[in-house]
């Protein structure tokens, strides 16, 4: 023993492991989760030219999968192989360059094989006899004649039974359901002329008929997108970018609602999202983010598509003249339909004269007629000595309120982030204190959303209205909106369940709201303050500065910007050289 450490023992011997847990460690890479076996099963049938797939789920997709297309189908020979670790029809040659399906690795059915119990029934178009085979846990059955349509359906029933530890890994069959619909979706955006359909438990989840593809991205990011996006067309060299942009007025909290389709697959590439970034840098508020669809199609070469497992990754060639090439062509679409009369006079807005805390009045105004960039307050007493923040003085650029001090300091002031930290405060203190006080709308309010979104707010309902947002079912894709959070005043809910719904699909989790409880508040307080833009009289300036005096930790906003910067006298006369 050395140190009190008992000695290390020996390493075993390097042994081959058996067949078929190797199958499950190699499945490991390709099935994470239900949603995965959906997007491989489904790319399949793509890849296989169906017209209209069927997916059925019962239990989160643990307990049943079921894809049915009416593709080409497999002869009894390609059913055997298609069930064989590394055997592929889609690739012509070892080259792995050029590929033009979406799947190629020829893992995915023995994967699932290894992992679950899987049947596959086929019938090739022009046949007169279908085959079926059983796969159980890695164990493969043998080729028998079966009745079937032409086509193919695959069933994955009690998925991981044979690797049960992953089953501890996964979420409530809630949450599992909705991973499964959201990679349906985004391979229905990116093929709109296959019909899709989806039943969840018994219920019709999904109905997509072939489609255009502007009707496709309508009918799943919902109706708001569908009449205010911007059309985007555009080519250099062999690049050819084409879809649907979101107006600088549109926006989200996370980056939930941006699908890129290249060549024909959905990826969630960081190098498109940057450009997406950087293109709206310049029109939205910062920390928000844009709405699009688009579609980048580009020669097989220039694109690498065997970088992850799941596929969900591409690799460029020539990266910077994607980049550029999709960020000129956002600029161009932007900056076309910001400078068209009829875009500007359909997103224009006047702010309400009431100097409550209310609802965002809207997600960027639009410029306003020619204004001075600093508005002067009427000659006022001097700044009171028992208020920290002083006096307002001016509003600069409509955003900045500049007070002085009874020190002779000066004070700016971030009226958006002030306010949403005030919100922010005041929604933590009546959750505190029970349930949030609802206000109810004179006039309930009809929110349109995409279909998921809607579902997830629904799904949502008990749990929301302890937040004092009572809603209610209003058709496919449609929210009624019946009260709101008291501390938050009246407005339009619209954006406000925009954000609570970005925020329920980038957490995911199925759980209580409890759980994300500051998330969801601070998505709730950023609706309910001052909005950058909006010109303040001198008493709304100075109640909210004397809010802020009396508000711990607001000297930060809910997203950690600072709300107010306090230069002092002998700060002043350092940067003007007097001292």
């Amino acid at each position: 023993m050395m140190d009190g450490l008992a000695p290390r023992a020996p390493p075993p011997r390097v042994r081959l492991l058996p067949p078929a847990v190797a199958d499950r460690i190699a499945a490991g890479e390709v099935v994470e989760r239900p949603a995965a076996v959906v997007k491989e099963l489904v790319e399949n049938a793509l890849d296989a030219g169906a017209s209209r797939i069927a997916v059925t789920l019962e239990g989160g997709g643990v307990d049943r999968i079921t894809v049915e297309d009416d593709g080409a189908g497999m002869a009894a020979d390609d059913l055997a192989l298609a069930v064989a670790r590394h055997a592929t029809s889609k690739l012509a040659d070892e080259r792995l360059i050029e590929i033009a399906t979406l799947g190629f690795r020829g893992e995915a059915l023995p994967s699932i094989g290894a992992v679950a119990r899987l049947e596959i029934v086929s019938r090739r178009q022009g046949s007169a006899e279908g085959h079926a085979i059983a796969v159980t846990g890695g164990a493969k059955g043998e080729v028998r004649p079966a009745p079937a349509s032409p086509g193919t359906r695959v069933t994955v029933r009690e998925l991981f039974f044979a690797a049960p530890a992953r089953l501890k890994f996964l979420k409530s069959p809630r949450a599992e359901t909705e991973a499964c619909l959201a990679a349906l979706r985004r391979l229905a955006l990116a093929h709109p002329a296959v019909a899709f359909h989806a039943t969840v438990d018994g219920r019709e989840a999904l109905a997509l008929p072939p489609a255009d593809r502007a009707a496709r991205i309508g009918r799943l990011l919902g109706p708001e997108f569908a009449s205010h996006a911007i059309p985007v067309e555009a080519e250099r060299g062999p690049m050819r970018l084409a879809g649907l942009a979101g107006p600088p007025s549109l926006t989200r909290a996370t980056v939930t609602e941006q699908h890129v389709v290249v060549n024909g697959r959905p990826v969630t590439d960081r190098l498109l999202r940057t450009a997406l970034r950087v293109a709206y840098a310049e029109a939205i508020e910062r920390g928000r983010h844009p709405v699009a669809a688009l579609f980048l199609d580009l020669p097989f070469a220039l694109v690498d598509v065997n970088v992850h497992p799941a596929k969900t990754e591409v690799r460029f060639r020539d990266t910077d003249a994607v980049r550029g090439f999709v960020i000129a062509a956002l600029r161009e679409a932007i900056g076309a339909a910001r400078s068209a009369p009829v875009a500007s006079a359909a997103l224009r807005f006047t702010p309400p004269p009431a100097p409550r805390l209310g609802l965002a009045e809207a997600a960027m105004p639009l410029p306003l007629p020619a204004a001075p960039q600093a508005r002067p307050v009427p000659t006022a007493p001097a700044p009171p000595a028992d208020h920290p923040l002083g006096a307002a003085r001016a509003q600069l650029l409509a955003t900045y309120i500049v007070a002085e001090t009874s020190d002779g300091a000066v004070v700016l002031v971030d009226q958006h982030a002030a306010a949403e930290r005030l919100a922010h405060e005041a929604l933590r203190a009546a959750r505190a204190a029970g349930p949030v006080p609802a206000q109810s709308l004179l006039v309930p309010a009809v929110v349109e959303l995409d279909v998921a979104s809607a579902e997830r707010i629904l799904a949502r309902q008990d749990e929301l209205a302890a937040f004092g947002l009572v809603v209610e079912p209003f058709g496919e894709g449609a929210v009624l909106v019946r009260t709101v959070p008291a501390p938050l005043g009246g407005g339009d809910p619209a954006p406000l369940l925009r954000d609570i719904a970005d925020e329920l699909a980038e957490g995911e989790e199925s759980t209580a709201l409890g759980l994300r409880l500051d998330a969801v508040l601070a998505r709730m307080a950023c609706h309910g303050s001052i909005r950058a833009g909006r010109r303040l009289t001198q008493a709304e300036m100075d109640a909210l500065l004397r809010a802020i005096e009396t508000t711990p930790g607001s000297g930060t906003c809910s997203h950690g910007r600072p709300t107010w910067i306090r230069l002092a006298k002998a700060d002043l006369e350092k940067l003007f050289g007097r001292r």
